[in-house]
C-alpha cells in the first residue's frame, strides 16, 4: 500500500513537472509570437511614413502594436509570478534541508566527541575484556562495531544533505537571475508602451488638426467602399442565381468551353466544417474589421458597413487561397485594383487590392495557392478579404484561425 501511494505521488509530481514545462514554453511562444507582430508592425509603419501620408492606417497600426505591447507585458507579469512562486517553495525546500543539515551534523559532532573522549583503542579492548561473560562482550562488541558504523553514516548523510542544500541554492540563484532578467524587459517593454501611446496621441493630434483634409479622404474612401459592397454582392448574387437555376441545366457552353455553375455541397460541407481552422490568406495585422463602425478619431461619424476585414502587409506580399475551389471571377474597382473571387461550393472569398494576378476564371486552387501580389495603394500595402455564404457576408475573423 505503501509502494502504491509513492508511486501515486511520484506520478502526480512527474505530471505536474511536464504541465508547468508546457506552460512555460506556451508562454515563450506566445511571447515571442507577440515580439515578431510588433517588429512587424514597426516595419510597415516605417515603410507607410516614408511613403504615404495616410494616418489612419498607422493609428490603426499603432493600437495595434499598443495592444500587442499590452499583452506582452501582461504575459511578463504571469512569468514573474510564477518565478516568484517557485523561488518560495525553492526557498521553503532550502529552509527544510538546513534545518535537517543543523539537526545532522549536531548529532553527529556529538557522536565525534563522544568518539574523541574514548579514542585510545585499549579503553574499548578494556572494555570488552571486562565483560563478565562471553554474551556481554558480544553485546558490548556489537555496540562499538554500531556506534563506528552509526558514525559513517551520520557523516554520509551530513554530506548528502549539504549537496542537496547547494544545489537548491544554485537553483534559487539561476531562478531569481531569469525573474530579475523578466523583470528587466518588462521594464523595457512598460517604457516601450509609453512612446507608443505618445505615437498614437500624435497621430490623433495631426487628424484632428487636418480634419477637413482627412475628412475628404475619408469621404473618397467610404463612396469606394460602398461601390466595392456593392459590385461584391451584385456578383455573388448573379453567381447563386445561376447555380440555383442549373438544376435542370447543369452546365453550358461557350466558345467551346464548357462550365458548370452547379453548386458542389461536398465541398460546401468541407468548408464548413473547416470554420475556425482556415488558413489567412497573408499575414499581416488587421486595420479594419468585420462591421459597423465609426472613425476612431471623429466619434460622430459612423463608416460604412465593411463586410469583411483589412490587413496591412508587407511590401510584395504573395495572396493565398483559404480553401479549395474554383476561380469564379477577377475583376477591377476603383480604390481595390484587381480582386480574386473563388468560389467553394455555396461559399465565396473575395481578395482584392491585388497588383498582379496569377490565375485565371475557370481555374481549379488548392488550399494555399497564390492567387496573386498586394499592390501598393496610395502608399499603404493592405489586403480586404471578405467571406461569404451564398448572399450572407461572414464575420472572416470567426473563419479564420
Amino acid at each position: 500500500m505503501r509502494r502504491r501511494i509513492l508511486y501515486i505521488v511520484a506520478v502526480l509530481l512527474i505530471a505536474g513537472a511536464a504541465a508547468s514545462a508546457q506552460d512555460t514554453r506556451r508562454q515563450e511562444s506566445r511571447k515571442a509570437a507577440l515580439q515578431k507582430e510588433i517588429a512587424e508592425i514597426n516595419r510597415r509603419l516605417k515603410e507607410n511614413t516614408q511613403s504615404s501620408s495616410r494616418a489612419l492606417t498607422d493609428l490603426a497600426l499603432v493600437r495595434r502594436k499598443i495592444a500587442a505591447r499590452q499583452e506582452l507585458i501582461a504575459e511578463s507579469d504571469r512569468e514573474i509570478q510564477a518565478f516568484e512562486d517557485s523561488v518560495r517553495v525553492r526557498q521553503r525546500e532550502i529552509d527544510r534541508l538546513q534545518a535537517r543539515h543543523d539537526t545532522l551534523s549536531l548529532y553527529y559532532n556529538r557522536l565525534v566527541r563522544s568518539a574523541y573522549k574514548n579514542r585510545d583503542s585499549r579503553v574499548w579492548y578494556m572494555y570488552i575484556l571486562a565483560s563478565e561473560n562471553l554474551g556481554q562482550a558480544a553485546r558490548r562488541f556489537g555496540y562499538l562495531r554500531g556506534f563506528s558504523r552509526e558514525m559513517s553514516s551520520q557523516a554520509e548523510k551530513v554530506r548528502r544533505t549539504q549537496a542537496e542544500l547547494e544545489v537548491e541554492k544554485e537553483r534559487l540563484a539561476t531562478l531569481k537571475a531569469d525573474a530579475e532578467a523578466v523583470r528587466q524587459q518588462r521594464r523595457s517593454d512598460v517604457e516601450s508602451l509609453r512612446s507608443e501611446e505618445g505615437e498614437s496621441a500624435t497621430l490623433v493630434a495631426r487628424l484632428e488638426k487636418d480634419r477637413r483634409k482627412y475628412q475628404q479622404d475619408l469621404a473618397k474612401k467610404n463612396r469606394e467602399v460602398e461601390a466595392l459592397n456593392r459590385e461584391i454582392a451584385a456578383i455573388i448574387r448573379k453567381a447563386t442565381s445561376q447555380s440555383r437555376s442549373s438544376s435542370g441545366k447543369k452546365s453550358s457552353s461557350k466558345g467551346g468551353k464548357s462550365t458548370s455553375t452547379t453548386v458542389d455541397e461536398a465541398l460546401s460541407s468541407s468548408f464548413a466544417a473547416n470554420k475556425g481552422r482556415l488558413p489567412w490568406p497573408a499575414a499581416g495585422t488587421v486595420v479594419d474589421s468585420y462591421g459597423q463602425h465609426y472613425h476612431p478619431v471623429y466619434k460622430n461619424v459612423k463608416l460604412p458597413f465593411n463586410n469583411g476585414v483589412t490587413l496591412s502587409v508587407a511590401r510584395g506580399t504573395q495572396v493565398k487561397a483559404v480553401f479549395d475551389g474554383t476561380v469564379s471571377q477577377i475583376v477591377v474597382i476603383p480604390g481595390y485594383n484587381q480582386c480574386v473571387l473563388v468560389q467553394h461550393g455555396s461559399y465565396f472569398t473575395f481578395y482584392c487590392k491585388l497588383k498582379s494576378v496569377s490565375v485565371k476564371a475557370g481555374d481549379k486552387v488548392k488550399t494555399g495557392a497564390v492567387l496573386g501580389v498586394v499592390d501598393t495603394i496610395s502608399g499603404e500595402d493592405q489586403l480586404h478579404f471578405q467571406l461569404w455564404k451564398e448572399r450572407d457576408p461572414q464575420d472572416p475573423e470567426k473563419w479564420l484561425k
